[in-house]
């Protein structure tokens, strides 16, 4: 479904966790990472499509998540032609977006990267709100800066007060829980994951906050 100069509607996702870090996903079988993202089916809303993909690709539904923000227009990005199928070409020009931005208030454990028999990514982990567009494919990497930069003044607001109050609690947890330097992930898998620590990162001293995890669905 093309509108009239070409682009296929479409929805992108950016996830947020509890502290404001964002699902970012690692495209199957390839060394590109992205937010989920997909095509608004014939007779569906922006957001109902937006629903669908979020179950497609990453397992969720929408008790397991809140609508922060979306943008406000199309989001548009042309596709090189050495991307499009050959029977495309000429009247396919690429893809508009609407983004969403959504707060996780389900558990890390809730998300599923094989919750379709075509998966999209295989694997995953939180990483900063601000990703690194080097790892984005080119093309894509505009309408990633536009929609990150619009979405941010929605950003929930963190209570570092509170964290600070709590952070006697925080350390009693983390003192329960290796690192990732450590032999075992310290919270439970997401289903069809794998816990491989990067073996790159020492053992955080003891004490110390643990990095940040990756979560490897089997190949």
């Amino acid at each position: 479904m093309l509108d009239r100069d070409g682009f296929r509607p479409n929805v992108g996702i950016i996830l947020l966790n509890h502290r404001n870090q964002v699902f970012w996903g690692k495209r199957i079988r390839t060394h590109s990472w992205q937010f989920p993202q997909g095509g608004i089916d014939r007779g569906e809303s922006p957001e109902q499509a937006m629903y669908r993909e979020l179950h497609e690709e990453v397992g969720l539904s929408p008790e397991h998540v809140r609508i922060v923000a979306r943008t406000r227009d199309w989001l548009r990005y042309e596709v090189p032609d050495r991307f499009i199928r050959r029977d495309a070409r000429g009247h396919y020009k690429g893809q508009k977006q609407i983004w969403y931005l959504l707060q996780l208030t389900g558990h890390d454990w809730d998300l599923n990267l094989r919750a379709t028999d075509h998966p999209e990514f295989d694997a995953w982990r939180w990483h900063d709100y601000w990703v690194p567009l080097d790892v984005v494919v080119e093309f894509k990497r505009g309408v990633y800066e536009m929609a990150l930069t619009e979405l941010a003044r929605y950003l929930p607001r963190q209570d570092f007060r509170n964290r600070f109050l709590r952070g006697n609690v925080r350390g009693r947890e983390f003192d329960r829980h290796p690192a990732v330097g450590g032999h075992e992930p310290n919270f439970e898998l997401p289903p069809g994951a794998t816990f491989e620590p990067d073996p790159n990162v020492p053992s955080a001293p003891e004490g110390s906050t643990p990095a940040p995890n990756q979560f490897l669905a089997p190949r």
